[in-house]
């Protein structure tokens, strides 16, 4: 029979070790899966359960419908950067 302080030291040193190994960059334990702004219900939670394609497809749709910043091109200058205000001119719509 193995002794309860044998099975609290692994656990515990386990703990240790993927904390470290999280600390130092080994590996990601961050959660990349948050989105800002709610996915439209409190179903949505249901969904990622019992129906995770359906999820998946939501987060995918969020992604495609927010729009980046103009990157910028050669010759645009600083653009006011360095004087610590940033204007992004979107054009005529």
């Amino acid at each position: 029979m193995v002794e309860p302080w044998v099975v609290i030291v692994i656990v515990v040193g386990v703990g240790a070790l993927a904390y470290l190994a999280n600390r130092l960059g080994w590996i990601d334990l961050s959660n990349k899966s948050k989105t800002s702004g709610t996915h439209g219900s409190v179903m949505g939670i249901g969904d990622e359960v019992f129906h995770p394609t359906r999820h998946e497809a939501q987060i995918e749709l969020d992604r495609q419908t927010v729009l980046p910043a103009p990157a910028p091109v050669a010759g645009d200058g600083d653009k006011g950067v360095y004087d610590g205000k940033v204007t992004i001119d979107l054009g005529d719509r």
